[in-house]
This record gives structure tokens, sequence and C-alpha cells, in this order.
């Protein structure tokens, strides 16, 4: 199993910027379908967005379309995500996590076709 470590979270204001990353060690890196989710206190773990194996394809949940951009490093076995113009409403735990090539892409919302999760990083925006 691959494992996963995510990094750059912290405090931001509403309107600023943060970029999270997830390295990858133990896998083959470029076989995966990578997604990040992210838990809010006292809701549910909710997708936020996937990036196909290649780095050729990209889906966001739409209430983060067009402000948060994922991408992805096979060479460095690292995935990014580019979060502007954070909002209250994004403060949570975001994680990212690892599936077979395909089977991520094909239903990226199901958390059980994800085979590894890093830890989680806590993104805190204050209004």
């Amino acid at each position: 199993q691959v494992q996963l470590v995510e990094s750059g979270g912290g405090l931001v204001q509403a309107g600023g910027s943060l970029r999270l990353s997830c390295a990858a060690s133990g896998g083959t890196f470029s076989h995966y379908d990578m997604g990040w989710f992210r838990q809010a206190p006292g809701k549910e773990r909710e997708f936020v967005a996937i990036v196909s194996w290649s780095g050729a394809s990209t889906l966001y949940a739409d209430s983060v379309k067009g402000r948060f951009t994922i991408s992805r490093e096979n060479a460095k076995n690292t995935v990014n995500l580019q979060m502007n113009s954070l909002k209250p409403e994004d403060t949570a735990v975001y994680y990212c996590a690892a599936a077979f090539g395909g089977a991520g892409w094909r239903t990226p919302r199901r958390e059980d076709v994800y085979h590894s999760w890093g830890q989680g990083t806590q993104v805190t925006v204050s209004s």
C-alpha cells in the first residue's frame, strides 16, 4: 500500500490562498488516481477533487469549482491542491487519498474505492 502525508494546511483569512501537498511513498504513484476530501466539524467527509493517474483529467465538487485546482507531479510522487478565494465554509481537515487507476475516476465520490488515506491537514479560514 502507498503511504500518504499531507502538508500545507494552516490559518488564513477569507479571500486568501493555501496550497496543500500530498507526498506518496511505498507504491507506484503513477498508477493511482488521486483524490482530495475534506471533513468539517460535525459533518461527514466530502469529496473535493480528483486527478487521473496521468494528470490529464480532473473533476471538482461544485462547491470548489473555479477556486481550487488539483495537480500532480508523478516524477515527485506528489499531488497538490491550490486553494484560492477561500471562504469560512472551506474550514475542514483535508485528506488526500489514492485509488487504483481508473477505479477512482469511475466513482470519484465513493470513499471505499480509495485504498490509502493520509492523516489529514487542518485548514482554517477566518472571516
